[in-house]
């Protein structure tokens, strides 16, 4: 079936000037626990500019060191910008002082970019309590700091503050400084949501009688109310021509408008195109990785982002998709540069086996074996494992049912052991006996607790005969009660992500007790590494000089001694 955008039949018409404004690395930065060096902040700008943003809020230069460092860095060619404008952030003037001569405007004047942001005030209240001045002084300091900006060469917009709630609180006075900064020579006055408390709803007045004083207007909401991705796109209905937000939705308190989303919803929704060409196809891998610099994630649920964003469990959408995958999809995930991901669950059908199937390279057009492959699926999820969240799990489950499973190793018995002498710290051991490559291995490994040594028994047992494993490396633990009633004798459920530095996969184990459920899940996460490890290598002749290499080194120590080793999880 030929896809369609799905366009409301009231979109509005492109402005023929539309602004793309980032706010990430000001406005986002101020997210609780995020911190960012300068070089942080150069690389995400990089991809900003890549994605197609049209403007970069840097941060506020002559505030702080780092902001006044980046600026420097940023202007002296460390960031050459194709698609965007850098953008200084800072207020107008002080009370009292002539533009020309606040050493905040002048650091603004001074910093390199050709375009500044100023924060006014809108509110009444604001003025009075906050500056501590005068009506007519307020618009003066707007009026004198965006002049004095235009006649240094610099482009200006406006963030007015408070705005909603300033216009609720009096409507001429806000409607006020919309004009003066128009009037002044700002490029756009930014009605900004400052405690985002607005509702969509409650945007086409204020936006519609701000754009009527003759001003181009633009938007900036908080998601305190959770609504600030469709706050924007209501005050873009009414008028707006200039779009404020932070990848990722990062941002103080709830954070900001999602710059993404609303981008992806103007072009997919709208049928607008604010991005250059082909650019939002490159939405999923800027916001992933920003969030890997940010060390902040994305989170899996995010509009057109997240990895369960186009993710499908329940059989009768399964069931669907394989007659046509929009029936349960709003649009095409590729054009935003996201997959559909098939889940695997006691929630699935059929339909979702074949399609996980098929995804992971597996024929399951027969209706039986499908069938067979899901009543397993559905048992092994009654036991308490989970195969949505651990896909390597369920590939080693289903090459199993379909006779594919390679015996890579087999563990004849495992044991292990924790003790603590008298004035010394807790000491864990484990023994690992097993075949791999028809070599008997028999180690002894010694950890920070009995998981870890269990891994490092097994590792020592493994690498010998493949030794391309030693750049495995364990990057999560997760551990889940499942029958809270039981209290220690409860089962567990353990999910190990395992990678080996070009890739990252998942593994279940559920047990009794959490030693037993730990070395299932870590068993299955060597052995799904070393299945696709030896496949990817059968045809260049690799396994066989792998194997070759393991056999000559002679490092099995069948006497049981044992070896310290470091911590690896």
């Amino acid at each position: 079936m030929q896809r369609t955008e799905h366009h409301g039949c009231h979109d509005p018409h492109r402005p023929e000037t539309f602004h793309v404004y980032d706010v990430t690395l000001r406005d986002g930065s101020q997210q609780e626990g995020m911190q960012l060096s300068i070089n942080d902040k150069l690389r995400i700008a990089s991809y900003l500019d890549d994605f197609g943003v049209g403007f970069i809020e840097g941060g506020w230069p002559g505030s702080n060191p780092k902001d006044s460092e980046f600026f420097r860095r940023a202007t002296s060619g460390e960031l050459p910008l194709r698609n965007a404008e850098l953008v200084a952030f800072g207020m107008t003037r002080r009370v009292g002082v002539k533009a020309a001569d606040d050493p905040l405007i002048a650091a603004l004047r001074d910093c390199g970019a050709g375009v500044a942001t100023l924060v006014a005030k809108s509110h009444v209240g604001h003025v009075r309590e906050a500056l501590r001045t005068t009506l007519e002084e307020n618009l003066e300091m707007l009026r004198d700091s965006v002049t004095h900006l235009r006649s240094e060469g610099m482009r200006v917009f406006i963030d007015a503050e408070h705005f909603f709630d300033g216009y609720r609180l009096d409507r001429a006075y806000a409607l006020e400084v919309v004009r003066t900064a128009a009037e002044a020579g700002a490029e756009a006055v930014v009605l900004c949501d400052t405690n985002g408390g607005m509702l969509p709803s409650w945007m086409g007045e204020i936006v519609s009688a701000a754009v009527g004083v003759g001003a181009p207007v633009g938007i900036h909401c908080h998601n305190d109310s959770g609504c600030a991705v469709a706050n924007t796109l209501a005050a873009v209905e009414a008028g707006a021509m200039h779009v404020q937000g932070c990848v990722n939705g990062y941002g103080e308190r709830t954070g900001n408008a999602d710059i993404v989303s609303v981008v992806a919803n103007l072009e997919l929704k709208y049928g607008w195109q604010v991005l250059p060409e082909g650019n939002l196809a490159e939405a999923t891998r800027t916001a992933q990785a920003i969030a890997e610099i940010t060390n902040v994630p994305a989170g899996p649920r995010r509009a057109y982002i997240g990895t369960s964003a186009f993710a499908h469990k329940a059989g009768l959408h399964a069931s669907a998709i394989k007659v046509d995958p929009n029936l349960y999809q709003h649009v095409d995930p590729a054009r935003v540069g996201n997959d559909m991901r098939m889940l695997v669950s006691d929630m699935a059908g059929r339909a979702n086996i074949q399609i996980k199937g098929e995804q992971l390279g597996f024929d399951l057009s027969d209706r039986s074996t499908a069938a067979a492959v899901t009543e397993r699926v559905k048992e092994r999820e009654l036991q308490g494992y989970t195969y949505d969240a651990a896909d390597a799990s369920f590939e080693l489950l289903l090459r199993q049912e379909l006779g594919l499973l390679p015996e890579v190793f087999t563990v004849s018995h495992w044991t292990t052991t924790s003790y603590e002498n008298a004035g010394s710290d807790p000491v864990s051991e484990a023994v690992v006996k097993l075949v791999a490559q028809g070599r008997t291995q028999y180690f002894v490994g010694e950890g920070n607790g009995p998981v870890n040594s269990l891994d490092m028994a097994l590792r020592r047992c493994l690498i010998p005969v493949y030794p391309t494993m030693a750049g495995y490396e364990l990057q999560d633990y997760r551990v889940r009660i499942l029958d809270g009633s039981s209290g220690t004798e409860a089962s567990v459920r353990v999910l190990i992500d395992t990678t080996n530095g070009e890739r990252t996969w998942t593994t279940v184990g559920v047990g009794t007790n959490v030693i037993e459920a730990s070395w299932e899940a870590l068993c299955d996460a060597y052995r799904y590494g070393l299945i696709h490890l030896l496949e990817n290598r059968v045809e260049s002749g690799e396994e066989r000089r792998l194997e070759d290499a393991g056999r000559t080194a002679d490092t099995t120590n069948t006497d049981g001694t044992r070896s310290s080793v470091d911590s690896a999880v």
